[in-house]
């Protein structure tokens, strides 16, 4: 059986798979590429197109795509009352041109499945890179870091929609910092939950939320920076500076365990204490 002459050999055939001059007759050698990858090629046929394959990447790109087809062929071989010899015994065992077409254009499916999924991962990976900063913009309103005024839309805060979704509150102030502090709290499974509103602070610091427990025992919940200008100052000239610090974070201690809350900077002077 010769594959080699018109349009009726193992072609790639549909799913998008057509050769390279789609909607015309394309050279038969490019017509075998399905054959070939099936192993049922004769000898010489077989050496024929690996000379032709060593000069065209559209049939290397092809037979690529058609890695791995053996084993539905195996599988077509030994579906019951078939009766036929192994494939590649004889010429009787081989697939049929419409079989051949039909396996090929399944496969190329099934890779053209594989590449949407990759491309439909990669998107969204991409969209949560590009997306992800967005729902986490600092947490006083508006930070934009400039220590200008900032009268602009607010695009999202979310650790102040914490705090004000939080029932469970406690506050406390400090006569000598003049620091107050609001403590939102939320028991989960897994401990508790909380958002800071923080007022009356002002930089360059770095703080930490600390929560203590009945028995002494402390635990980080957030640490932040605070800028030059500050946060919750009353007087101060710009919105940005006079709007409070949200910030959110957990400990692993549940909320009746807590004993009380403090801010306390790098430098271990305590801001303001918050009793719970």
């Amino acid at each position: 059986m010769s594959v080699y002459g018109g349009n009726q050999g193992f072609g790639m055939g549909g799913s998008g798979m057509s050769g390279p001059m789609t909607g015309h007759p394309v050279p038969s050698e490019h017509e075998t590429v399905g054959a070939y990858a099936l192993g049922i090629l004769d000898d010489a046929e077989a050496t024929a197109f690996e000379a032709h394959l060593a000069t065209c990447e559209w049939c290397a790109q092809q037979l690529d795509e058609l890695a791995g087809m053996e084993p539905m062929l195996a599988a077509l071989a030994d579906l019951p009352g078939s009766g036929s010899p192994a494939i590649g015994e004889s010429l009787s065992a081989k697939p049929s041109p419409r079989m051949v077409n039909s396996l090929v254009d399944e496969v190329a499916e099934r890779r053209a499945q594989k590449r949407r999924r990759s491309f439909y991962m990669v998107a969204a990976a991409v969209a949560l890179i590009v997306g992800g900063p967005v729902a986490a913009i600092a947490t006083t309103g508006s930070d934009s870091g400039s220590g200008g005024d900032t009268n602009k839309t607010v695009v999202a805060n979310p650790a102040r929609d914490l705090f004000n979704s939080i029932g469970d509150k406690v506050s406390g102030s400090d006569a000598s910092t003049k620091v107050s502090a609001t403590v939102a709290m939320s028991e989960k499974l897994w401990g508790t939950e909380t958002a800071l509103e923080l007022k009356g602070v002002k930089g360059p610091l770095k703080c930490s939320l600390i929560f203590v427990s009945k028995d002494g025992e402390r635990e980080t919940a957030a640490s932040w920076s605070v800028p030059k200008w500050g946060y919750g100052i009353p007087d101060a000239e710009t919105e940005q500076a006079r709007n409070p610090l949200y910030v959110s974070g957990g400990v692993s201690m549940a909320p009746g365990d807590v004993d009380h809350v403090e801010v306390m900077t790098f430098d271990g002077d305590k801001l303001v204490e918050v009793d719970v």
